[in-house]
């Protein structure tokens, strides 16, 4: 009946507040004053209000990455929703959960080029993991409760709701959650039993095995990085991890060879590559981790566990794929190699060990010490070493040089504490989403480690830091340079450094004291930890200026087109020329 009515924003509220939404973040414009309306109606539904529409994105994605749920995000339309597109994209190919509600003009002006109008649903069809367009008020609260089951079950995603202004002003009926049930999206949860008791035999019959994990663990939940530690320690194989599933085994355990991939360690890479049988859990053979595919790990028979079907032989065949959730995969391998009390041979494992701790002997990631210079390497080992025993630190990274530093040098022991963009590579990326991670965890230390051409790429999200009193740290690798730009420039590019020096950069200091946060500068390697500790110690937001070594590189590192096998070390293996088959070098 009429009187029992609501609005199309009240239900829309009253759907985000019913799936357990708690915060969203946005920014208003005309399409969307609606849903802004009834949001000032209303207090269970806090908004964060960002300074631009990337930003929020990039800040439900550091909600959700640390608290497991799905991030909520408010845009108007046209430019909002424009806006928000390089966030949906990185989302997607990371795998983080969003939902992301977009305004629209209302539907009898769409398609006639009105005032702020854009085909959002058009745009972002390719960088979401579905969307949809409300044309009619009595779908909307079954569109909302539907988008939270996609982004949320099977690989994790960003969806897309686009809500034309007629549709958020109309009445209609409310529609609760449990009377809504998708018909046609029903991801396989549970794996194939004998298709695990293979894998199980096949694992028991290795010399050299590995167990090679992804985000798609820690997307689980905790418990299936618990049982991935369960998994190692009954086989005794070792571990490595992508750059997104970094947590997801504790970095100080013994069978843990670091991270592997373009700038992994030399013994995870090695491992990778002698191996004899593999063990993919929830990873997706992306291209920074294979190196050059026909030289991919070639003896080793490959067990792969994924919940989307379409990564399964996408980029590297495999000899036995396992479609499912990897905690209700893992769960069950662990029974089965309980219950057939399956081994690995001793003599073999210990051999295969004896070999992993000879590359280990080689000690990739040593550097070299200057006392008068800070090294970023030992900014970041020394900003460890000051936080490692915090009760909860979340840490976040821009992308560059100093996104595969902090992967190197800082250890993660639990997952859900690094947010990083692994697929898309977003700079600009940190800051925003350690705003989300904050809002989330208000008495955690959260720091964004970044480098000083990412931090500017979302600095107005300082503006919100400063609004919402959120004690973000951000902390510069500052090297003046866009720093793995200048990288492959020096290796690939004859050293010509082409538009990638910053000559123009602001004083990081004045900067956050602009924004009434706390700004801090070493100089030189004996100031650091003062300011380290003195960073940790504000109950304010703060800006670490830390003025690095200007031309260090990563290493080590696998060239783009070559294999595992052949990694460079230090800067005096140099790349000759481009070794990609089309002459091109992806950075």
């Amino acid at each position: 009946m009429a009187k029992d009515q609501m609005n199309g924003s009240e239900i829309l509220i009253k759907a985000l507040q019913d799936q357990g939404v708690e915060v969203v973040f946005g920014y208003p414009g005309g399409a969307v004053l609606p849903i802004y309306d009834a949001i000032f109606q209303q207090n269970k539904l806090r908004h964060i209000l960002v300074r631009q529409e990337g930003g929020a994105v990039h800040a439900a994605e550091g909600y959700a990455r640390s608290t497991g749920k799905v991030g909520c995000v408010l845009v108007t339309s046209g430019p909002g929703a424009t806006n928000a597109v390089t966030g949906l994209l990185d989302a997607m190919l990371d795998s983080i959960p969003l939902v992301c509600l977009t305004g629209q003009v209302p539907t009898h002006l769409i398609g006639n080029d009105a005032f702020q109008e854009a085909d959002t649903t058009g745009i972002t069809r390719p960088c979401t993991k579905h969307n949809y367009l409300v044309k009619d008020i009595n779908d909307l609260a079954r569109v909302v409760h539907e988008a939270f089951y996609v982004a949320s079950s099977g690989r994790p995603g960003p969806v897309v709701i686009d809500l034309p202004k007629d549709i958020l002003m109309a009445l209609g009926d409310y529609l609760p959650p449990n009377k809504v049930a998708h018909k046609s999206y029903n991801p396989r949860i549970k794996g194939d039993t004998a298709i695990i008791k293979e894998a199980v035999k096949m694992l028991a019959g290795a010399k050299k095995p590995i167990i090679y994990a992804g985000g798609g663990v820690i997307n689980s939940g905790p418990g299936a990085s618990q049982l991935l530690a369960q998994l190692a320690h009954i086989t005794g194989a070792p571990v490595t991890l992508t750059l997104m599933g970094l947590g997801a085994f504790p970095a100080s355990d013994k069978q843990f060879l670091g991270m592997l991939g373009m700038h992994g360690n030399y013994e995870a890479n090695m491992a990778m590559h002698d191996c004899d049988v593999m063990l993919c859990v929830g990873a997706r053979f992306d291209d920074r981790i294979t190196g050059r595919l026909d030289a991919f790990s070639p003896n080793s028979k490959k067990i792969h566990i994924d919940i989307d079907p379409s990564s399964i032989n996408k980029s590297v065949a495999v000899d036995l794929p396992i479609i499912g959730d990897v905690g209700h995969v893992l769960e069950d391998m662990i029974k089965i190699w309980k219950t057939s009390q399956a081994k690995l041979n001793d003599k073999a494992l210990k051999s295969w060990w004896k070999e992993i701790d000879g590359w280990r002997a080689k000690n990739c990631l040593s550097y070299r010490d200057d006392a008068k210079i800070i090294m970023p390497q030992y900014a970041i080992q020394r900003l460890y070493e000051k936080t490692k025993d915090r009760k909860d630190v979340f840490i976040t990274t821009e992308v560059g040089q100093h996104q595969m530093w902090a992967a190197q040098y800082y250890k993660f022991e639990k997952p859900n504490h690094l947010m990083t963009s692994g697929g898309l590579g977003t700079m600009g990326y940190g800051l925003p989403s350690a705003m989300g991670v904050q809002v989330a965890h208000p008495d955690a230390l959260v720091i964004d480690i970044s480098g000083e051409a990412s931090a500017l790429m979302n600095i107005q999200e300082m503006s919100t830091i400063a609004q919402y009193r959120l004690p973000v740290k951000v902390f510069i690798i500052n090297n003046q340079y866009m720093g793995m730009v200048r990288q492959w420039q020096e290796l690939l590019h004859g050293s010509r450094y082409s538009e990638s020096y910053m000559e123009s950069l602001p004083d990081f200091v004045k900067l956050a004291e602009s924004f009434g946060a706390k700004g801090l500068r070493a100089t030189k390697p004996d100031e650091l930890d003062g300011v380290i500790d003195e960073m940790i110690a504000s109950d304010t937001s703060v800006i670490v200026d830390v003025c690095v070594a200007q031309e260090e590189n990563v290493f080590p590192m696998i060239p783009s087109g070559a294999a595992h096998n052949e990694m460079l070390f230090g800067d005096e293996d140099k790349v000759a020329k481009p070794v990609s088959e089309d002459g091109m070098v992806l950075v």
